[in-house]
């Protein structure tokens, strides 16, 4: 009964329409004050970020947080998908809406992508929040070994399969393996919730979801944050779940020797946490970005 209401409550929030180069981009925004902007990761939603935007936007925030073309409830038009063309829906998103600076908030590749505001259009940020960033929207073919790569190769053929390519998307998007998946990069069993297994498994039911599937698992990989941290501007909060396998705390050993030498990058570790420390531990996450946003005063 309690997830039942978690959902009701969730499915009341008042979510917007923003047409972007002939597609609907789902969106929604909370509270009044200097802007944020959430963006979300692979499979994720404007829903993942439920435990932190009454809390941001109580802490005097204006709240904004936007569905990925691709994603949760944005149309799922079958092109060809990158980490640039998400870039520009933000850019584009930030000067219909917004057009103040603009902190820009992201997990996983959510975080790439806030990261590459921040470095690619510092004119519109005026930083960025960093959880568990991934390297990449995929991996490279030098950063895999050769089984590794080969397995890749079998992997994304089989998505794009018009013969088993539903078949397969069928598979994996069955919410008892949702939940085995999230359950690997939760270090907090009791987090994977009902709630959180809705969210990413309905939007899996849209019209061209597994042909969108196979076009971004097998997206090009974009910038690293190496190259894009040569760039950078603004200031950096960058927080990292201790005990994630799938963007391991060694990947941001490179943030943490910019907050080391002085640069204007806060590294913090949350111990006891996965890919997702914002959704696992809000009651850690949300206090931490308050408390840098604070000093930060844009």
């Amino acid at each position: 009964m309690v997830i039942n209401q978690e959902l009701e409550t969730l499915n009341h929030w008042q979510k917007h329409n923003w047409l972007w180069q002939g597609h609907q981009i789902k969106y929604t925004v909370w509270g009044s004050g200097k802007p944020l902007v959430l963006v979300h990761g692979f499979g994720a939603s404007i829903g993942h970020w439920r435990h932190n935007i009454p809390v941001l936007a109580e802490g005097g925030y204006q709240v904004f947080a936007v569905d990925l073309l691709g994603f949760g409830g944005s149309d799922k038009p079958i092109l060809d998908y990158s980490l640039e063309l998400w870039q520009n829906l933000l850019v584009d998103f930030w000067r219909e809406h917004i057009q103040q600076p603009t902190v820009f908030v992201g997990n996983s590749i959510g975080a790439l992508l806030s990261l590459m505001v921040v470095a690619n259009h510092p004119e519109i940020s005026a930083g960025g929040i960093l959880i568990n960033c991934a390297g990449g929207l995929n991996h490279r073919p030098d950063e895999l070994n050769l089984p590794l790569r080969l397995v890749m190769q079998g992997f994304n053929k089989l998505v794009k399969s018009q013969l088993l390519g539903g078949f397969f998307f069928n598979q994996i998007r069955q919410k008892k393996r949702l939940r085995q998946t999230l359950l690997q990069v939760y270090r907090n069993p009791s987090a994977v919730t009902d709630e959180l297994i809705e969210i990413i498994y309905t939007p899996t039911c849209d019209r061209n979801a597994q042909q969108v599937f196979a076009k971004i698992t097998s997206a090009p990989a974009g910038p690293t944050p190496l190259e894009l941290l040569s760039k950078v501007e603004r200031s950096l909060l960058v927080l990292w779940g201790a005990d994630d396998p799938w963007t391991p705390i060694a990947g941001g050993k490179i943030f943490q020797n910019l907050a080391e030498s002085g640069k204007s990058v806060k590294f913090t570790e949350i111990p006891n946490a996965g890919h997702c420390p914002h959704d696992e531990c809000p009651d850690i996450v949300n206090p931490l970005i308050l408390d840098w946003l604070n000093v930060l005063q844009y």
